[in-house]
C-alpha cells in the first residue's frame, strides 16, 4: 500500500504558444492537482523528488513547460530521461497544438507577439517554435488539437483524458473526420475511407449521417468494407499493445472521408463498438467533421 501511494502523478503540459496551455492547467488544477506555472525544466528532477518525499500528501501534479523558459528549454530532455530512468513517478507530457492559422488568428485577436517573432511577424515565430519542438510533439504521451475547440470544449476534453487516466490500460480515440476539412493535427494514425461508395450520391441518404442506420447499413454491406476492416482490426489488435508497451497513454486513430460525415463516421461507430467490445475498456469515439454542412 506505502508502495502505491508513494508513486504520484506527474503532467508536464507543453506545446505550442497559443494552443492553449493556460487553460490546460487550469482545468487540470480543477481535478485536484497541484499545479506549477513556467517551471525550469532542470528544476524537474528535484520536483519529482519532492513529490516522492511526501508519501502521498502531493499526489498529483501539472507543470507548465513553454518558451518563457526556452534557455533552460534543452535540458527538458534530459530531464526526461532522468525521470524515466531514475525516479518510480509516473508521468506524461500533454502536447496542445494547433493549426498556423488558428494560431496566427489567435495572436492578432490578442494583440499579443509571439515569443519567438523576432521581426513582429506571428508565423515567423510559429515556424520557429513548431520546429524547436518537433522531438517533444513525438515522445508526448497525449496531444490535443486545440483548433477547432472553444474553451470549454477544451476543458471538458482534459477532464475526460485525465479522469479516465487512472484507469489500467490504453485510452484509444476513434475520431471521424473530412478531408476537405483538414487532416487531425494531433492523430496518431490516419486512414482514409474515401474508396468506399459513397452515400451522397444517394438522395434518400445523403441528409443522414453515419450514425444513422440506413447509412451505416449501406456504408457496410460493401464486400471491399469487410475486407477493408478486417485488415484494419487486424493491424489495430497489433498496434495497441505496441503503443502501451511503449508507454503512451493513449493513441488517436483518424478515420477520414470527404466530408467526415457518412462513411468516416459508419467506419469510426464500428471500430468503437467492436474495440471496445474486445480490446481495451477505454475507447471514445468522435465525429469532427459530421454537421458541418449543416452550418
Amino acid at each position: 500500500m506505502e508502495d502505491s501511494i508513494a508513486l504520484g502523478k506527474l503532467v508536464i503540459i507543453t506545446g505550442m504558444s497559443g494552443a492553449g496551455k493556460t487553460i490546460a492547467v487550469q482545468s487540470l488544477e480543477d481535478l485536484g492537482y497541484f499545479c506549477v506555472d513556467n517551471l525550469p525544466p532542470v528544476l524537474i528532477p528535484k520536483f519529482a523528488e519532492l513529490i516522492e518525499q511526501s508519501k502521498g500528501k502531493i499526489g498529483k501534479v501539472a507543470l507548465v513547460i513553454d518558451l518563457r523558459g526556452r534557455e533552460f528549454f534543452t535540458a527538458l530532455s534530459e530531464s526526461l530521461k532522468y525521470l524515466k530512468e531514475n525516479r518510480t513517478l509516473n508521468y506524461e507530457i500533454l502536447f496542445l497544438d494547433a493549426t498556423d492559422s488558428v494560431l496566427v488568428q489567435r495572436y492578432k485577436e490578442s494583440r499579443r507577439l509571439h515569443p519567438l517573432a523576432t521581426g513582429g511577424l506571428p508565423l515567423d515565430g510559429i515556424h520557429a517554435e513548431r520546429r524547436l519542438l518537433e522531438e517533444l510533439k513525438g515522445v508526448a504521451t497525449q496531444i490535443i488539437d486545440t483548433s477547432s475547440l472553444k474553451p470549454v470544449q477544451l476543458k471538458e476534453k482534459i477532464a475526460s483524458r485525465f479522469n479516465s487516466s487512472d484507469k489500467r490500460g490504453l485510452s484509444v480515440n476513434i475520431t471521424s473526420f473530412g478531408f476537405k476539412y483538414g487532416v487531425p493535427i494531433d492523430a496518431d494514425l490516419i486512414f482514409d475511407v474515401r474508396f468506399l461508395p459513397n452515400p451522397h450520391y444517394i438522395d434518400t441518404l445523403r441528409p443522414n449521417t453515419g450514425m444513422d442506420q440506413d447509412v451505416y447499413d449501406y456504408v457496410m454491406k460493401w464486400p471491399e468494407t469487410n475486407q477493408f476492416l478486417t485488415k484494419l482490426l487486424d493491424m489495430l489488435h497489433f498496434l495497441i499493445p505496441q503503443y502501451e508497451k511503449e508507454g503512451k497513454s493513449q493513441v488517436v486513430v483518424g478515420i477520414g472521408c470527404t466530408g467526415g460525415k457518412h462513411r468516416s463516421v459508419a467506419i469510426a461507430e464500428f471500430l468503437g463498438k467492436t474495440l471496445g467490445a474486445s480490446e481495451t475498456e477505454n475507447i471514445r469515439v468522435s465525429h469532427r467533421d459530421y454537421e458541418r454542412d449543416r452550418h
